[in-house]
């Protein structure tokens, strides 16, 4: 093996020096010295106690949320399940602050009660029977109150606003019970059913209490909060709350928003409709959960649990919340829920309707009556104005009505009393004043 040999390398010796410091300097360089250690040591606890003090409410706070405390960190012990993800988290924390203000409503009618009874038949021929021979037989011995379904509601104010499904409290006959998280129940009167909609708003009295000064106050109802329904998107997460089957009282699920601006016909119990612009979600919702809150995960209500495709797998929709916010203020200044109302009966032209009938449009509203109903309503609007059947409305108020913008959607930007402009087809293109009427339950 060759190696190499390094040179050897010799390095001059250094001087000492002979620089001295003045002994008056150096005292003055020590206390110097010593006070910059001091002050850095005294700015360093100060501000190592102030973040330390920070960051222990935020955490306390934090674990607060969760349900648990400072001592069951430090101990290391929780009765209390840590959420893992962000998201789950997030889901808890919704169903925590929500629940309270999510309520099941009892529907509960009086019902004959029928017994069985046993009587001769012969009896009414031959006076007293020559046979004792007798035959079952049912008559009605009174009425008792049944419960006979039930549904989902939410509160919306602190007074006892409820706000809830049509098709839940469509029985005028029946009486309706609010029973709340906390096993309370509380009469509910139906403040107004809503015509466009299937939305109903219920009220519910306050509890009389005493506050921490010993006056009697009403007692605050927990609610929950309305988000805007214009924000949401496609793929977002929501939690549905309700009262699954009438029986298990909120049940939570959680899913997303699978599609917007969808039209469906919900149909049940006497009840039909169309409903148009409603979100589609695939969060679990079942019989009973009619009427609960679709909420974000901040936390807001942003539609209405209203139907589910029995013919699909998880898909159900919602009705925007922002749809009823209007009813909300009108109950709460009114007293009920007034549309615009133009009255005519009419079908929206497509493609194939159009090929079928042999029309010269492919868009608009075409006035027609059905199943014996007449097209234009007696002393309406429509009728003032002239319309007739078999007319088709092409704009309303300078927009095109299309199968993505029907009448009934334009109609909703509008009020009772303000005028508007149709434009008609009529063998030729016209124009027509018209000022609209409100209709109410």
């Amino acid at each position: 093996m060759i190696g190499y040999n390094l040179p050897k390398l010799k390095l001059p010796k250094l001087k000492k020096s002979k620089v001295r410091i003045p002994k008056f300097w150096r005292d003055k360089l020590f206390w110097l010295f010593t006070l910059v250690i001091f002050t850095s040591s005294l700015f360093g606890f100060l501000a190592g106690t102030i973040s330390g003090s920070f960051f222990y409410i935020e955490i306390a706070g934090y674990l607060e949320n969760l349900g648990l405390s400072t001592d069951q960190l430090r101990s290391g012990k929780s009765e209390t399940y840590i959420p893992q993800t962000s998201q789950e988290q997030a889901v808890t924390r919704v169903v925590k602050e929500n629940s309270k203000a999510v309520v099941s409503i009892i529907i509960s009618k009086d019902l004959p009660i029928i017994e069985e009874y046993y009587y001769s038949p012969f009896e009414d021929f031959f006076g007293d029977p020559l046979f004792d021979i007798k035959v079952p037989g049912y008559r009605q011995k009174g009425v008792e109150k049944k419960e006979v379904g039930g549904g989902t509601g939410f509160i919306i104010s602190e007074d006892g606003m409820v706000l809830t499904n049509k098709h839940v409290v469509l029985d005028k006959e029946a009486d309706y019970t609010i029973l709340t998280s906390d096993g309370k129940r509380f009469s509910a009167q139906v403040l107004a059913r809503d015509l466009a909609q299937d939305i109903a708003i219920l009220k519910i009295k306050q509890e009389i209490i005493n506050d921490d000064q010993g006056e009697t106050i009403l007692k605050p109802f927990p609610k929950v909060k309305l988000g805007d329904s214009d924000k949401i998107q496609i793929g977002q997460t929501v939690v549905a709350i309700g009262n699954v089957l009438a029986r298990y009282q909120n049940t939570v699920s959680v899913g997303i928003v699978s599609g917007l601006g969808r039209t469906i016909t919900a149909s049940g119990g006497g009840f039909y409709e169309t409903l148009e612009d409603v979100i589609q979600t695939d969060a679990a919702i079942n019989r009973g959960n009619s009427g609960g809150p679709l909420l974000n995960l901040k936390g807001q209500v942003i539609g209405i649990n209203t139907a589910v495709d029995i013919q699909g797998q998880n898909i159900s929709f919602a009705i925007l919340i922002n749809k009823a916010k209007r009813g909300i203020e009108q109950v709460k200044t009114l007293g009920k829920i007034v549309y615009p109302f133009l009255g005519v009966r009419y079908v929206i032209i497509n493609e194939s309707i159009q090929k079928d009938n042999n029309l010269p449009v492919d868009y608009g509203a075409l006035i027609v009556g059905s199943q014996g109903q007449a097209a234009i309503f007696p002393d309406s609007a429509a009728e003032k104005a002239g319309l007739k059947q078999g007319d088709i409305i092409l704009e309303f108020n300078g927009e095109k009505i299309t199968t993505e913008n029907s009448l009934a959607k334009i109609i909703m930007k509008y009020d009772p009393g303000d005028e508007i402009t149709l434009k008609i087809l009529r063998e030729k293109e016209k124009t027509i004043k018209v000022v609209l009427e409100g209709r109410s339950e």
